[in-house]
């Protein structure tokens, strides 16, 4: 497995699998590995010859007072992990390196950026979408892989590709769950052991919605009122929002239909404070 920390050299490197006819997919993560990340990787090794992992706690997607310094970060843990994964290299740049000085060019993908995460998190998506940009031109991968647990990224990533003609295949892939439901994150390191139970709201929200959309309760605003409840019942959890949203222009909803994905942020208590976990998926069977 091939460490690279320069752009230029990581460029390099895929240019030279390129002309040897193999197939690059990439993984962006920002580090601290959970299975979750892990099953990205084997998925991209099922549709490219090499997979490359970039590694990279990219700081212009925290806004101020958000967690960028309490980000959890252990490299030679996530090194020992991916050495047992079929990842060919890993791209791990410095932030001196990805915005050297002088840098003033960003992305914004507009109306998607303004919904949901985007409300609370006003520069995150051009954060994001910036240093995704910068990836792919990097990178130069065929395929990328992302985790649905991004909902709202996954969706800004795909009309970002679409829009600038950028030639990656964007494929999603579905979320990775604790055995007690709760959606895997590396900001799960960060819970307090003591309250992790409130972190199971958003899990056990999405299956409240569920059933009562099966029971014929279509009306966000009522199912709204339902999952509010429900998640104020946990101590320590204070909530960002619960949004019923069309599964690709993320505009709300007023009935649940097929297309009605539940997409939830709630803060709990963790070791150092607030930590805002993310959770989401459709309402109804597809």
């Amino acid at each position: 497995m091939d460490i690279l920390r320069i752009p230029e050299e990581m460029r390099a490197w895929s240019r030279a699998r390129a002309r040897g006819g193999k197939t690059v997919g990439l993984v962006p993560t920002m580090g601290y590995f959970h299975e979750g990340h892990l099953s990205l990787m084997r998925r991209a090794a099922e549709l490219c010859d090499a997979v490359v992992v970039s590694l990279f706690v990219n700081p212009t997607q925290f806004g101020p007072n958000e967690d960028l310094d309490r980000y959890p970060r252990d490299f030679e843990r996530d090194m020992d992990l991916l050495r047992k994964e079929p990842v060919t290299a890993v791209f791990a740049p410095t932030p001196e390196l990805m915005y050297p000085a002088g840098f003033q060019t960003e992305v914004r993908v507009q109306q998607l950026a303004t919904h949901l995460c985007g409300k609370s998190r006003p520069v995150h998506f051009a954060g994001v979408a910036t240093v995704v940009t910068k990836l792919f031109n990097i990178v130069l991968p065929e395929v990328a892989v992302f985790g649905e647990k991004d909902f709202q990224q996954l969706a800004i990533i795909r009309r970002l590709v679409a829009d600038l003609d950028i030639p990656v295949r964007i494929v999603g892939h579905p979320i990775v769950r604790e055995a007690d439901g709760l959606a895997m994150s590396s900001r799960n390191a960060n819970l307090d052991p003591a309250n992790r139970a409130a972190a199971l709201s958003l899990s056990t929200a999405l299956q409240l919605a569920r059933t009562e959309a099966a029971r014929g309760v279509r009306a966000t605003a009522e199912l709204g009122r339902l999952l509010e409840r429900h998640i104020h019942s946990f101590a320590g959890t204070a909530i960002d929002y619960v949004s019923f949203v069309d599964c690709d222009s993320l505009e709300a909803m007023a009935t649940v239909d097929e297309r009605t994905v539940l997409a939830l942020a709630v803060h709990v208590e963790g070791r150092a404070g607030k930590v805002r976990l993310i959770d989401n998926g459709f309402v109804l069977p597809r």
